[in-house]
């Protein structure tokens, strides 16, 4: 399982980045969204904060789009 949290600030397209512990691109503004086994569980917890989401193409290909 790994923690994941997303960027408080919007990239300029207006989505918000989730990213993993241990990223490089890990924003200091950031909110914490929990401990999931799949990046799929955290994508879906982030929408029920921000509208616009999606991972970081570094720690999280697999929920990048």
């Amino acid at each position: 399982m790994k923690h994941y949290y997303i960027n408080i600030n919007a990239l300029p397209t207006g989505i918000h980045e989730i990213h993993t512990e241990g990223c490089t691109y890990l924003p200091t503004e950031r909110t914490y969204l929990g401990n999931f086994e799949k990046c799929d569980e955290a994508v879906e917890k982030a929408k029920t904060v921000y509208e616009q989401v999606n991972g970081c193409a570094a720690c999280l290909p697999s929920c990048h789009k």
